[in-house]
């Protein structure tokens, strides 16, 4: 039976148990060789990472004797964790680590150029280790650097373009010429048809007054012909004053019979925006029969920040693109500045008056709204190379033969990968622009030293007590 399973397809055959059992014999002697050559349980092998076979331990009086005798000069010991803890004997600290022996040539005792940032210190790095660290450099250019901002916008009907109709009599409404919202309407077209009794009797009244006139022509007194014609003024001003259209006039004129309903003409061209009156209704003076807005010119609303507002002048141009449609760009010219902010937003509302040929800007459509605000001369750098804590920012100079002093600067417009130092580095000087936060560590590192060089030796933290072998008697107990 088992022949024949090992036998099955897909299955490889089993190997016969007594080699399965001197496999495992080989395996218990391997390591058993092994743990020998290891020595004693816990110790390093020779040759580990970190110390030569049969060398001393990093920071072992060993070690500082063969520094001694190799002509370098002990100064101290530091610790690794924190290098303004210093010793003059070796010790470990509170974690076991040992602390770390300091030296004479390591410590630069030149002093410290003009404008070095306090904790920072002048740091030397040979070439071999700035191809490591994958430092790199560029020079500071006099130039100009200008900013632009985008913000979006809102487009809003413009104000000045929005026309209210009113009848200023009241009557009926006959017929209706503009039946909906949105009809485009023309300057001069008729909106409605309007019966008036009181618009009736003032063209009975003008017709008389027209016959009257004539009989007054033929008098010899000039006092009298000139009341007639006075007469025929007064009436025809009282229906131009009521909206009757002129061409209305003229065929009163023509034909001398008055007209039941009188035409109500637009007073712009515009598309209506609000629509509150239909056929057979009354109105009156008080009522809003029809909203006319002229989108020729439209007006975009945008919102600024407080540190931007400041750069925003009255007659800037503003470029405007339509978010899915790139290819469409208008300009405009900001016309009105506001002069609250906004509590909640903390921005300032700024008007654009842009020209809408084609009615491509419909109200209440987004826009990106991008604004030039100011620019500035002086040196640039790259924003990489400046290193920003919030309390100082920090720009690492490159001087010869691998040497790179600190400098604190004073960076001012900030845009496009470029900032505008406005003091502390000088135009054609190289600066650090990769790896600086890498120097900056470094140059933090050799200023503790150097302090601690400097400074009498800080007392060694206590090391913490090794545990007690496994078995030995713990301490008394009280």
């Amino acid at each position: 039976m088992n022949d024949f399973a090992c036998r099955l397809p897909g299955r490889s055959p089993r190997p016969p148990r007594a080699l399965q059992v001197a496999a495992a014999l080989l395996l218990l002697a391997a390591l058993g060789a092994g743990l020998a050559g290891c020595g004693k349980a816990g110790q390093e092998p020779a040759g580990a990472p970190g110390r030569s076979a049969g060398g001393p331990a990093p920071g072992s009086p060993a070690k500082a004797a063969k520094a001694a005798a190799g002509g370098r000069r002990l100064l101290f010991y530091r610790s690794g964790m924190d290098p303004t803890v210093t010793s003059p004997t070796p010790v470990k600290d509170a974690m076991g680590m040992e602390y770390t022996p300091v030296y004479s040539d390591e410590v630069d005792t030149a002093p410290l150029p003009a404008g070095t940032p306090a904790g920072l210190a002048p740091v030397t790095v040979s070439a071999e280790g700035l191809q490591l660290a994958g430092a790199t450099t560029a020079l500071a250019v006099q130039g100009t650097l200008a900013r632009a901002t985008r913000t979006p916008g809102v487009v809003v009907p413009d104000e000045a373009r929005i026309q209210h109709v009113h009848t200023k009599i009241s009557g009926w409404v006959e017929k209706l010429a503009v039946n909906f919202t949105g009809q485009l309407v023309r300057a001069g077209q008729p909106l409605l048809t309007l019966y008036s009794p009181e618009l009736l009797s003032s063209q009975e009244e003008y017709l008389r007054a027209r016959r009257a006139a004539a009989g007054f022509a033929a008098s010899s007194l000039p006092e009298v012909r000139q009341g007639g014609e006075d007469l025929v003024t007064s009436a025809r001003r009282r229906l131009e004053l009521f909206d009757v259209p002129a061409s209305f006039l003229a065929q009163l004129d023509r034909t001398g019979k008055p007209q039941r309903s009188v035409p109500l003409l637009a007073p712009a061209s515009g598309y209506v925006t609000a629509k509150q009156t239909f056929a057979g209704q009354q109105i009156d003076p008080a009522m809003e029969l029809f909203t006319l807005t002229d989108l020729g010119r439209v007006w975009v609303e945008a919102d600024f920040y407080e540190y931007e507002a400041q750069a925003v002048r009255l007659g800037q141009q503003a470029t405007l693109q339509l978010s899915y449609d790139p290819s469409v760009r208008l300009t405009g010219r900001i016309a009105y500045v506001y002069p609250t902010l906004a509590p909640e937003s903390r921005t300032l509302k700024v008007r654009i008056e842009v020209p809408n040929p084609g009615l491509v800007l419909k109200p209440g459509m987004y826009v990106d709204v991008t604004v030039p605000l100011d620019a500035q001369a002086g040196v640039l750098i790259p924003d990489s190379a400046v290193i920003d804590s919030g309390l100082r920012q920090v720009v690492f100079v490159a001087r010869s033969a691998g040497r790179f002093e600190p400098r604190e600067a004073k960076i001012g417009l900030r845009t496009g990968g470029q900032a505008l130092v406005l003091s502390g580095v000088a135009a054609g000087e190289r600066v650090v622009t990769r790896a600086n936060f890498l120097l900056d560590s470094e140059s933090q590192l050799r200023a503790a030293i150097g302090a601690a060089a400097a400074a009498p030796a800080a007392p060694a933290r206590p090391a913490r007590p090794a545990p007690a072998p496994a078995g030995a008697p713990g301490p008394p107990q009280r």
